[in-house]
């Protein structure tokens, strides 16, 4: 009598593709990211450093991409995220507005001015918005505690 080997099922001694999915490693994977993504959001909402004044007003509807004007403690100015020499900013100002004029929309400023500025510097660049002609202008300030 001959005696055979068994193959465990399989016919010919090939293995069979597994039918089945190990989903273990894909929920660590998306776990993982999942983490990362948490960390590394806080960090991408950048941009110039400025100590908001507080405020009890709410904020505002935003339907286009306002122009977003910086003032930071020492007194540099930032339109969105673009150092500007005070000189030229009522040029740029004037060429933002031409370039936006088409709009369906007035363009809106934003004005964020650290809270340890001079007054008269922050009146000085809301001369400068009236000036080239921007009409929807907004101081931007954050929440109070009364107001969280």
């Amino acid at each position: 009598m001959a005696m055979g080997l068994s193959t465990g099922g399989r016919r010919g001694g090939k293995s069979q593709p597994m039918s089945e999915i190990n989903v273990t490693p894909l929920v660590d994977v998306m776990l993982v990211l999942l983490i990362i993504f948490m960390i590394a959001a806080p960090l991408l909402v950048s941009g110039v450093p400025v100590d908001l004044p507080d405020s009890k007003a709410g904020a505002l509807k935003q339907d286009n991409t306002p122009v977003q004007l910086s003032l930071n403690a020492e007194g540099e100015l930032y339109i969105d995220e673009q150092l500007v020499p005070a000189e030229e900013l009522g040029a740029k100002l004037a060429a933002i507005s031409e370039a936006r004029a088409g709009e369906a929309e007035a363009p809106r400023v934003y004005v964020r001015a650290d809270r340890r500025l001079d007054f008269g510097n922050v009146m000085r660049v809301m001369g400068e918005v009236n000036a080239a002609g921007f009409k929807k202008v907004a101081l931007v300030s954050e929440a109070g505690a009364e107001a969280r």
